[in-house]
Formats: structure tokens, C-alpha cells, sequence
């Protein structure tokens, strides 16, 4: 099935603003459970909204502090080795195509 593209602006209608939200939030949720399963992963995610007085977090609040508290004991060698800047990925995007293309 195709889907129409969805032009992104502020929905005046406060209803209809509210039920799209409802949707897409459960959407997100979903997501981030199938990634969480099918890679074997900790995910974690915090949705704050205008229509609930306290934040919702998935998969629960024990399982977000687990998460965090992995990801605060990864070392700084090993969290620096694994970050990339824009200029850096696209530099090393570069030289793979360019090593692809001397391959052809």
C-alpha cells in the first residue's frame, strides 16, 4: 500500500492534533520495541507531552534506569572510539566509494 506524503505543519484542530499524537506515540513505541528485539539491543525513550502531567517512559522506569546506567559504564576511550562528527563520516564515506569505484 502506498502512502500519501504527509505534509508536515502544526495541526490546528486541538482533537485531531491530540488522536494523531496518540498514534504516532504508539507508533515510536512499537518501533523502539522491534529494534530493541531484532538487534539484541537496550533502547530507552522519554516522550513528554501536553496531555499527561508526567512523563512517559518505555520500556518502564526501571528498565530506562538499566540503560542509562549501562551507558554511563561504557569507559571514554571506548565512547570516543565510537563517535563520528559529520566531517569525519562523510570523509570516510568518501574514501569507500572512491576504493568501490577502483574496484569496478
Amino acid at each position: 500500500m502506498i502512502r500519501k506524503k504527509v505534509k508536515l505543519a502544526y495541526i490546528t484542530n486541538d482533537s485531531s492534533r491530540k488522536a494523531n499524537y496518540k498514534k504516532r506515540k504508539k507508533g515510536l513505541m512499537r518501533k523502539m520495541s522491534e529494534l530493541s528485539t531484532l538487534c539484541g539491543i537496550g533502547a530507552c525513550a522519554i516522550m513528554y507531552s501536553p496531555y499527561e502531567s508526567r512523563p512517559e517512559v518505555w520500556p518502564s522506569r526501571t528498565g530506562f534506569q538499566q540503560v542509562l546506567s549501562k551507558f554511563k559504564m561504557i569507559p571514554e576511550m571506548e565512547e570516543r572510539k565510537n563517535l563520528v562528527n559529520q566531517e569525519s563520516f562523510l570523509s570516510q564515506r568518501t574514501v569507500k566509494v572512491v576504493e568501490q569505484l577502483r574496484k569496478d
